[in-house]
């Protein structure tokens, strides 16, 4: 059985997870995790491309005839968080930890390269895809844009991200839309600054961006199909310094979730109207920038017999499919479609179990997983490239 081959590795995988959580790298300077996979995929005996978007790796391992090529992608990189879990291997780095679990899918892609490599169950080309700078700057975009595809052919590419507060192993996946566009606005209100005491000489942005933040509410719920899921966040408001000082400037930071090209228009475009209206309906002016490359992902879409293949591993292995078929995609956004965009796919989630939520400073990657995740990437592998 898979798990059975798997468990004898799950204590050295375990240590490795271990060591790459309290060794976070982040934004294209993975380079000491890449060298870790490096090292281990030769070990292996995998054709070992580095340096891909500067820290990427892509690990090849061929077996049998067929022409068919698959790609698994692992994301490796940590966030801009000060861990809080008390752990023996918290990070070592202050204000870097992987509170996304990265350190988990780099360990389990490394796992199911063991399984792999052991049991040559499959018939064709595995590219194993560990990408850099997932969480910001686009790794995916980069490493496309460094040839992956060119270089790296793939029939098919998969990624699954773990979910906590769902059964550990619990697979959640669906055709069509999977994962929201993610879209960071810059609003700035300009007004005039002046002494607290003397508000009729200023012109108070806090003011009007107050304002802004319960009208930004309604794009929502008044101007939006109610069955076309979006999310829109006011993530950060900074002004001022004093209380006896008006400043002439306030700044708000508004994360939007979409999951489809037309509502994503429709949103960007009220909140431009928003801003700029209600500004000057306070006397100031506002300036919006609505970022691009690193801070815009496009929606992730699962092309349907990628998706259908998942489904079927989930259900061999006795899953219910209440649980595996999901209703909608998930709000949350990913560089993997990029990916999407060029090759059909599938991205999934796992569930993990119990505890704290992705991005909490007391998260921690369950390390059941180590075994679960490359059992699943495993039946993925011989059911995508059967053996003859």
């Amino acid at each position: 059985m898979i798990e059975d081959i798997l468990l004898k590795h799950r204590a050295e995988l375990t240590s490795i997870r271990h060591d790459l959580h309290a060794h976070p790298e982040m934004l294209f300077e993975e380079v000491r995790t890449a060298a870790i996979v490096a090292k281990e995929l030769e070990r292996l005996g995998f054709k070992v491309t580095s340096g891909i978007a500067k820290t990427g790796v892509v690990g090849t391992l061929t077996n049998g005839s067929s022409s068919r090529t698959i790609g698994i992608r692992a994301d490796m990189d940590a966030l801009p968080i000060h861990e809080q879990t008390n752990l023996p291997y918290a990070s070592k780095y202050p204000g870097k930890m992987h509170a996304c679990g990265h350190d988990g899918h780099t360990t389990m892609l490394l796992g199911l390269a063991r399984y792999l490599a052991e049991t040559k169950n499959f018939n064709g080309t595995v590219h194993l895809i560990f990408q850099p700078s997932e969480e910001d700057e686009g790794g995916a975009l980069r490493m496309i844009e460094d040839g992956l595809f060119k270089r790296f052919p793939c029939d098919a590419v998969y990624a699954l991200h773990n979910y906590p507060g769902e059964p550990a192993g619990q697979i959640m996946v669906r055709p069509g839309p999977i994962t929201a566009a993610v879209d960071i606005v810059g609003i700035t209100i300009h007004g005039v600054g002046g002494h607290g005491a003397i508000p009729q000489k200023s012109v108070d942005p806090i003011v009007a961006a107050s304002s802004l933040v319960m009208a930004l509410q309604t794009i929502i719920s008044r101007n939006l199909p109610p069955l076309d899921p979006a999310v829109l966040t006011v993530g950060a408001f900074n002004a001022g310094s004093l209380g006896t000082i008006i400043p002439a400037e306030a700044k708000l930071v508004v994360g939007v979730r979409t999951c489809t090209k037309d509502i994503r228009e429709l949103v960007l475009g009220r909140i431009r109207d928003l801003a700029t209206l209600h500004a000057k309906s306070f006397g100031c002016t506002a300036e919006l920038k609505v970022g691009d490359g690193s801070w815009s992902y496009p929606a992730g879409s699962n092309t349907a017999a990628e998706a259908a293949l998942v489904r079927e591993v989930a259900l061999e292995m006795g899953q219910d499919p209440v649980h595996v078929d999901i209703k909608g995609p998930f709000m949350f956004s990913e560089d993997f479609s990029y990916m999407q965009e060029l090759v059909p796919s599938c991205y999934f989630c796992v569930g993990a179990g119990p505890g704290p939520m992705l991005h909490d400073p007391a998260y921690n990657f369950n390390d059941d997983l180590l075994v679960q995740g490359p059992a699943i990437w495993a039946r993925i592998v011989e059911k995508a490239l059967p053996q003859a």
